[in-house]
């Protein structure tokens, strides 16, 4: 592993990173989730990934199965088949450990969002290393694993209280063709719905 040698090579991977997520109209996306609340075990969960500009989302699991968390672009749902339980929340008051990913559809700016960043190569890949720019956002540092060809394979965010969340992504599609109810939340039905805002 070694460090990427000049700062133009990192600064040129950096700008094909941007430009190839902030053109994209949408995503689609295999994603495995390995979540490591601070001292405790990792729970490992997986399914798919849909993202639509403006900052709509939607996480399909499929293990477990049924989970689903979705932004309409103006709230985050969260659904739990296993208490038959959704939570809303305003997507801009969230800390919800998924919400930052909003970023890799047309927001994506390293030098804006980011300090202190660094590229080591990794085989056929780099990763990067970056801290956050704003204490106000609930995680510390992120760390990105991206291909010669500025796919995205993983990215590893590390919060202030220490827990770690670590994505990787398989089978990326840009710009496919995903209908905008697939980001409408409808209540299954008997399910309860916790709280509104918060």
């Amino acid at each position: 592993m070694s460090a990427l040698g000049a700062d133009s090579s990192l600064d040129e991977l950096l700008k094909s990173v941007e430009n190839r997520y902030n053109h994209a109209r949408t995503l689609q996306v295999l994603f495995k989730e390995q979540y490591t609340p601070a001292g405790k075990a990792t729970r490992t969960e997986n399914g798919l990934l849909m993202l639509r500009k403006p900052a709509r989302m939607r996480w399909d699991y499929s293990q477990p199965k049924g989970k689903l968390v979705l932004s309409d672009g103006t709230d985050l749902w969260i659904y739990t088949p296993s208490d038959n339980r959704a939570e809303k929340m305003s997507l801009k008051q969230t800390e919800d450990m998924r919400a930052p990913l909003a970023f890799l559809l047309g927001k994506l700016n390293f030098q804006k969002d980011f300090r202190n960043l660094k590229g080591q190569t990794e085989g056929y890949s780099t990763r990067i290393t970056a801290e956050s720019n704003s204490e106000s956002l609930p995680y510390s540092s992120v760390e990105f694993l991206v291909t010669r060809e500025a796919h995205i394979q993983e990215v590893k965010v590390t919060y202030y209280d220490k827990s770690v969340l670590d994505l990787t992504f398989d089978q990326e599609r840009l710009d496919p063709a995903l209908d905008s109810k697939l980001f409408q939340f409808h209540l299954p039905p008997g399910a309860q719905l916790d709280g509104g805002q918060q």
